[in-house]
């Protein structure tokens, strides 16, 4: 685990030592001060350790998954703002890391930039706009939200969720690839 320096505190959790000094480097290059971690212990001490704002947290790692950590970052931490980064994504897994208090998603492979730029949430100001009566899912809202369901369940393996689904692979991944309806 390396010490932070000066600057606002970022902390980089993830088991790739690559990704993570990488990352690590290309922030202090941006005046963070970054103090990185392997596995969620260390990002724990860490967060204890030190006056850390931010956090990027690999989602796939030995020992507590990145959702795991995120939780209990939040719980130490309530104004820690997190961004989970994976290789692994999913829609599904996206919404479960927002409900659980990440500010964002990003997908491998990222940059600092891209992971930056995902700290910045945009919120419209003012109250939400009425949206008037409010209607019934359609059949293809329905079958995109159990897939995403099958899918969560199978921690993103899109070939599991095929199988799961009783459909060929392929077809799985052409609607995925469509936008929600």
């Amino acid at each position: 685990m390396s010490e932070p320096r000066e600057g606002p505190g970022m902390l980089v959790v993830d088991d790739s030592d690559v990704l993570r000094e990488r990352l690590a480097k290309a922030f202090r290059d941006r005046g963070y001060r970054v103090a990185t971690a392997a596995n969620a212990d260390e990002a724990i001490d860490a967060v204890r350790a030190g006056s850390i704002g931010f956090a990027v947290i690999d989602l796939k790692m030995p020992g507590r998954s990145g959702m795991m950590l995120l939780r209990e970052l939040r719980s130490l931490n309530p104004t820690l703002k997190v961004v989970i980064l994976t290789g692994f994504g999913s829609i599904a897994t996206a919404v479960e890391a927002m409900r659980l208090g990440a500010v964002n998603f990003v997908s491998k492979p990222a940059d600092a930039d891209d992971v930056l730029n995902a700290f910045v949430v945009d919120v419209p100001p003012g109250p939400p706009e009425p949206r008037g009566e409010v209607q019934a899912p359609t059949l293809a809202r329905a079958e995109w939200e159990h897939i995403q369901r099958i899918l969560a369940d199978c921690g993103g393996n899109v070939s599991e969720a095929a199988r799961r689904l009783g459909i060929h692979r392929r077809s799985l991944q052409r609607k995925l690839h469509k936008l929600a309806p």
